[in-house]
Parts: structure tokens; sequence; C-alpha cells
């Protein structure tokens, strides 16, 4: 009877030592910080490893030092124009300071979406539609260098920021894509014209130096006759230079005059 009411209390404190050990002792994992507390004052922040906490003094939170990446909800943008757009994103950060991270916000990741998503209505309600659609890594850096200053003071780092889509209403769509059908028949016609102007161009060299040399007419002459022939064509026109058909004429009508 002594020996079990002396050894009861000694079960019960070994299990009380033991359960109070369990819960001192945390388990903090290479991408993971500890935030200690020493009566509600900072104390410390412990790396990875085995690491003991005073139960009822000393208070712990875990901080994760990896890559968040967070999704920026649908926002309506009104750009510089006056158009309507919705725009979403997504946002990629990572705690550097866990006791800023703890200590200066009461939630760094739901503060960092807010962030994100008034900065980003604020950035883009600045530029015109034609510049979200094609000046998109230009936003994206400054929607990075916006956000990761405002977020410094967290001890939060703003990796990078991808505007991931920029919805428009059918409306748009329809005013856009005859925006583009108008533009390739501008291009087109410009084209066209500039092909024109080249070849007046070449056309006026190459009569210049046809009538500077006639031999050259000539022999454009042959090239033409050969071209007809290998078309197999019923009928065969042949030029003759105007010079050569003067001459005829003046030698008839010297003829006739002896004649007479």
């Amino acid at each position: 009877m002594i020996d079990t009411a002396y050894s009861l209390p000694i079960v019960v404190s070994l299990f009380l030592l033991l359960s109070l050990l369990a819960i001192s002792i945390k388990v903090v994992r290479e991408y993971q910080r500890l935030v200690v507390f020493f009566l509600g004052r900072f104390q410390t922040v412990k790396k990875p490893g085995l690491r003991l906490i005073i139960p009822g003094i000393q208070q712990a939170v875990r901080v994760d030092l990896r890559v968040i990446t967070m999704d920026v909800p649908s926002q309506d943008v009104i750009s510089k124009d006056n158009v309507t757009v919705r725009v979403n994103a997504v946002l990629y950060f990572r705690v550097v300071e866990p006791e800023k991270a703890i200590i200066q916000v009461e939630d760094y990741f739901n503060a960092t979406s807010q962030l994100a998503q008034t900065t980003l209505r604020s950035v883009l309600g600045q530029h015109e539609l034609d510049e979200m659609l094609s000046e998109r890594e230009k936003m994206n850096a400054d929607l990075q260098e916006i956000i990761d200053k405002q977020s410094d003071a967290w001890g939060i780092k703003v990796t990078n920021v991808e505007i991931k889509h920029v919805d428009l209403n059918d409306n748009m769509i329809r005013a856009i894509a005859k925006q583009a059908e108008a533009e390739r028949e501008r291009r087109a016609k410009v084209i066209h014209a500039e092909g024109e102007l080249q070849a007046s161009e070449k056309l006026l060299a190459a009569a210049n130096i046809i009538s500077r040399n006639p031999q050259a007419l000539q022999l454009r002459y042959l090239q033409t006759l050969n071209d007809i022939s290998n078309e197999n064509a019923s009928t065969i026109i042949f030029p003759l230079p105007i010079d050569l058909i003067s001459s005829i004429f003046d030698k008839k009508t010297e003829f006739s005059a002896t004649k007479d």
C-alpha cells in the first residue's frame, strides 16, 4: 500500500514532466523561422533545428520563408482613355525579415493581397487600353517596384508580378477587330503604293538607258520574240524599230519622185 501511494505521484509527475518537455520542444524546418517572444516582448528569431520554448513564459510564431504565389482577384479598371476592363494578376513574394512580418503587420498575407489589388487598379488606370495590351512587361515592372517598396516595412520581398488577363466586353472586342482590319488594309495600300513607286522608278531608269543605247532596244526586241515563241502562241508580232520604218518610207518617197 505504501509503495503504491508513493509511486502514483511519481508517475504523475513524470508524465507531467514529459508532457511539458514535449510541448517545449519545437522542430524548426529549413525553410522556417521561429519568432520568439519573452513575456510579450520580442526576444529572438530561432533558426532551423531542435529548439526549446518555455511554456507560459515564451511564445513562438512560425514564419515560412518560401516564395508564396498569390492570385490577385479580378479588378475593374478604368483606363486613361475611359475604357472599363477587368484585370487579374499573380504575385510572387516571400518573407525576408520574419520579425517585421509578425510585429509590423497583423496579417502580412492579407495585407500584401490588399496592397496588390489597390496598386493594380491605380497603376493600370494611368495607362490607355493599347498600352495595357502591348506594354505588359513595362507595367509588370512598375507594379513589382511599387508593391515591393511599400511592403518593405513588413519584411516582404516581392520578386515578380505578372498580369494574367485583360478582359474586354464584346463591343470593345469588335471595335478592336475593326481597328486591326483597318490597319491591315492601310498597310496593304501603303505597300502597294511603294511597289508602284519603285516599279515606276525602275522603268524610268530603264527607259533612260535604252534611249542612250539603241542597241539595248534591239536586244529587248529579241528577248520579247523569244518569250512569245516559248508560249506556243499562234500569232507572232514582229515589232519594227521606228527608225527602220521611217527609212523605208523615205526611200519609197525618193523612188516615186524619181519615177515622176
